[in-house]
């Protein structure tokens, strides 16, 4: 069973009862074991209204995706600090030109709640 780092002083927002729900969904998550339907929508409106939720829920993706990842290695660590696009088929491995170099960096819609507001 695959281990979630979970930096408590982040998820202080989440009342105890969130948290937990929240965790055992993401350990699920990162096993590849079965996940409701109704989990998985109530995680993902969580993440998307809680920075914390959000970071952990990515964390899950990404160790689901990667489940062959070496401890010590740069994709643990990129894991653990939540970088990168959990899929694969979404990685971008070159351009054809400056206008997809310019649409790649652009973001019409940033993440974070603190940059929206």
């Amino acid at each position: 069973m695959r281990k979630i780092n979970i930096d408590k002083a982040k998820i202080i927002m989440l009342s105890t009862q969130y948290r937990l729900r929240l965790e055992f969904i993401c350990k699920c998550i990162a096993n590849g074991e079965e996940v409701k339907l109704d989990d998985m929508v109530w995680t993902q409106k969580l993440a998307k209204a809680n920075t914390s939720a959000r970071e952990m829920l990515k964390k899950a993706r990404y160790l689901a995706a990667n489940p062959d990842i070496q401890e010590g290695s740069m994709d643990a660590f990129m894991g653990s600090m939540g970088l990168g696009d959990p899929d694969p088929s979404n990685y971008k491995t070159g351009f054809d030109g400056a206008d997809e170099i310019v649409d790649w960096f652009k973001q019409d819609k940033p993440d974070d709640w603190r940059q929206r507001d």
